[in-house]
């Protein structure tokens, strides 16, 4: 990630942010074999994915339904996201 110009975050060292100039940005945590990414444009996400994708082999499992024993659950329409 750090190749890629990802910084870590001090506050959690599976967790690593790109900020671009647009004021757009990503994050990735990085657990065990989980990555979820997430961000507002969807082509950088792509263009990431397959950057990784060169490195080591990967799923696209669709959206998260839940990570480290939480549930996500997504409310589109409103912006909304739930964690429990």
């Amino acid at each position: 990630m750090l190749e890629n110009n990802y910084g870590k975050t001090t506050s959690d060292y599976c967790m690593f942010i790109k900020r671009f100039l647009d004021s757009n940005f990503i994050i990735l945590l990085l657990y065990v074999d989980d990555i979820p990414i997430v961000g507002h444009n969807t082509k950088r996400i792509q263009s990431l994915k397959r950057e990784l994708n060169k490195s080591f082999a990967m799923k696209n499992l669709g959206l998260e339904k839940q990570i480290l024993g939480m549930n996500i659950t997504r409310e589109r329409k409103n912006g909304k996201l739930w964690l429990s």
